[in-house]
């Protein structure tokens, strides 16, 4: 056994005190005078040895009582290993989870009100001249700093629901990297949360050898829960007035089945679609949904579902641009070609520019969704590295090489963009075997497939070099490539066999030309992403926009102002927003008083999965030094300090005190042993 006050116990020499009164008891004796004694002295003895015997007892209750409460003050307890001296400082560091889930309601309220009176519990097993940390999930400045008691139960009252979500790991590198900077202090660590499965993979975490680790797990109700995780659009561009088609995926976290859950999509705050659905338990689904009449312009999309009692993922946010025109760049050798001039010019919609080849303007190529290369006989490596870039960055690239192609200079643009590049003149005559019909760019485009098709006849064709990543779009006999379609970057290569000549084959006039390219200008483009997710700090890029020292770009929803970092790139500008955006909507980004640009922002999804840690699982993961706190109705100080100091057994102190005192006053009421009748 331990003290936590050794020096209460020199208060051990009172116990002389009650010895000295049993020695020298002054009580005054009243005389009584008898004409003859003889008969009493031996009723005399008799009545002495019994109250000789009580005052005895008495002594001894009084001793174990003042025995019993000196040692309540020096806090006797049993070292259980982790003991630490009253006297040195203590930094504690309390990780309190305000994520979405933990608004969820058990038979106490929210877990996250549950969790600010445990960390307040926590902080009253400490000292009043211990220090303290307060973290939550939004990782604020000002948490990086070491409170008072009643400064630390302040901040935790001011702690709300945040949309952020870190892992674990995350976690414990943050409380460590303010304690690591106190030196000479005891340090510990406490995360009180509901222990998503999503906060941590099950495996040890890395932690600071010294540094204690405790978990507090809270009690969360199973609830059903389904979620819009993603959309998307099936058309890359879009145009005022025709249909779009929304693929939205349904998540169903639960472990029963989601029964006809109602779910529509607005546009501009117009209910444009409407459905129900049923989702399987444990899995999700695409369901697509159809809508038209858009206007010209930027548009707000939202989808949202009614799903009870967990809400805060049900709805999801996006945008996009419905162009007037769509621009389209052609480059050839200086002398436009007459088919691909008239294939564009069938349809207002694309805005067409020709430029020779040695006249493409670099800084202005990305904002083409598609550019068009024909009978360029030898393209520039200058050239050849700007549509690389354009490539990566989201754009698309058609070749039709030239009659007289320098075959070198077509590898030297394409072979890095790992695309099919021509390789040889094969001067025998063929025709195009088949198409891919399961490709999107002919994919709905025929009604019904003839069973013998007319397809384009070739008189001479380039052979292309193979490429592992290429897909034939239309092939020639032996599956030889004739069109091709190769992903590099963010964007798409397209390749022809042949140039775009009567020499070569009739594919220039043929039925199919117009719609495959019809089809490639409208999957092209590299706009923006549909949605953005709040908490993943990515850089937001946006077509160039130029701006001065007064013309600062900012994001505007209702009374929310944002100004991000704006930096430039070669073709775009880069957006850096750190964690300035915590609703979820649509920002309108603004220059001055017009608006360039709207940006859509949900939150992560990680907490839609309301399925937990077990005990077994948090041991798994927590270091051998750490403990699990349970978290019921009673409260944490007590086992706090037990983890502090080990086994306390003041309060066995106090009781045993209190009882010796009751029993001396049972002595001293009840047991009289003078009281003798004489016979």
């Amino acid at each position: 056994m331990h003290f936590l006050y050794p020096a209460f116990l020199f208060a051990l020499v009172s116990l002389a005190i009650p010895v000295l009164i049993h020695l020298f008891n002054f009580r005054k004796y009243q005389k009584v005078y008898f004409s003859n004694v003889q008969f009493l002295k031996q009723i005399s003895e008799q009545q002495s040895s019994r109250r000789n015997f009580k005052e005895r007892l008495i002594l001894a209750t009084r001793l174990l009582a003042l025995t019993s409460l000196v040692l309540a003050f020096a806090r006797p307890y049993i070292n259980n290993g982790h003991a630490i001296n009253a006297n040195t400082q203590q930094d504690i560091s309390v990780f309190v989870d305000n994520s979405y889930s933990m608004q969820t309601l058990n038979s106490e309220g929210s877990l996250l009100d549950q969790a600010k009176q445990k960390a307040k519990e926590i902080a009253s097993a400490y000292g009043i001249n211990d220090r303290f940390q307060l973290l939550t999930q939004d990782f604020e400045g000002k948490h990086q700093r070491l409170l008072s008691r009643d400064e630390f139960n302040d901040a935790v009252d001011a702690v709300k629901i945040s949309p952020q979500s870190r892992n674990l790991q995350q976690i414990i590198n943050r409380q460590q990297s303010l304690l690591s900077m106190q030196a000479n202090a005891v340090k510990s660590i406490y995360v009180i949360s509901d222990f998503q499965k999503n906060i941590s993979p099950i495996q040890a975490l890395k932690t600071d050898i010294g540094t204690r680790i405790n978990f507090v797990q809270l009690k969360a109700s199973k609830l059903p829960n389904v979620a819009v995780d993603s959309v998307w659009l099936l058309s890359a561009t879009h145009r005022p007035g025709e249909s779009e088609k929304l693929v939205v995926r349904l998540h169903n976290y639960a472990d029963a089945k989601a029964e006809k859950i109602p779910l529509k999509v607005l546009i501009n705050k117009e209910q444009k679609a409407l459905g129900s659905y049923t989702v399987n338990p444990r899995s999700a689904q695409n369901d697509t949904l159809s809508f038209s009449g858009l206007q010209a312009g930027w548009q707000q999309g939202k989808v949202t579902l009614q799903d009870n009692p967990v809400t805060f993922d049900n709805d999801f946010y996006f945008s996009f641009n419905v162009k007037q025109q769509m621009p389209v760049l052609l480059v050839d050798d200086g002398t436009a070609n007459a088919y691909l001039k008239a294939v564009f010019a069938a349809d207002k919609f694309f805005d067409v520019k020709d430029v020779p080849a040695g006249n493409v303007d670099y800084t202005g190529l990305s904002r083409y969704p598609l550019i068009v290369l024909s009978d360029i006989k030898a393209i520039s490596a200058g050239l050849a590295q700007q549509l690389k870039s354009y490539v990566a960055k989201g754009g698309s690239l058609v070749v039709f090489p030239s009659i007289d192609a320098e075959v070198s200079s077509y590898s030297a643009l394409l072979q890095p963009m790992n695309a099919p590049y021509p390789n040889k003149l094969q001067t025998e005559a063929t025709k195009v075997s088949s198409i891919n019909l399961q490709s999107p760019v002919f994919k709905n485009i025929f009604d019904s497939y003839p069973q013998n098709p007319d397809l384009p006849i070739i008189k001479k064709y380039y052979q292309l070099a193979s490429s592992s990543n290429s897909q034939n779009l239309m092939s020639l006999p032996g599956n030889g490539p004739f069109l091709t379609e190769n992903p590099s970057g963010k964007g798409k290569v397209y390749v022809s066999a042949i140039a775009l000549s009567d020499d070569f084959s009739n594919l220039q006039r043929h039925a199919l030309f117009l719609p495959v390219l019809f089809r490639i200008a409208l999957l092209s483009g590299h706009d923006q992403p549909l949605f953005y997710t709040i908490g993943q700090n990515e850089a937001i890029e946006v077509p160039p926009i130029q701006t001065g020292e007064k013309q600062l770009l900012k994001l505007v929803k209702d009374s929310i102002s944002i100004i991000p970092d704006v930096r430039q790139q070669e073709g775009s500008t880069l957006l850096y927003l750190s964690d300035e955006v915590q609703q979820t909507g649509t920002y309108n980004l603004q220059k001055q008083d017009s608006t360039v640009a709207v940006l859509a922002f949900n939150d992560s999804r990680s907490e839609s999965d309301l399925t937990y840690l077990t005990p077994a699982d948090l041991a798994k993961i927590l270091p051998k030094s750490g403990s699990i706190l349970q978290a019921g109705t009673g409260s944490l100080k007590n086992a706090v300090t037990d983890i502090n100091i080990g086994l306390q057994l003041w309060k066995l102190c106090i009781i045993l005190a209190l009882i010796f005192l009751a029993v001396e006053i049972l002595l001293v009421r009840y047991y009289k042993p003078d009281k003798q009748v004489v016979s």
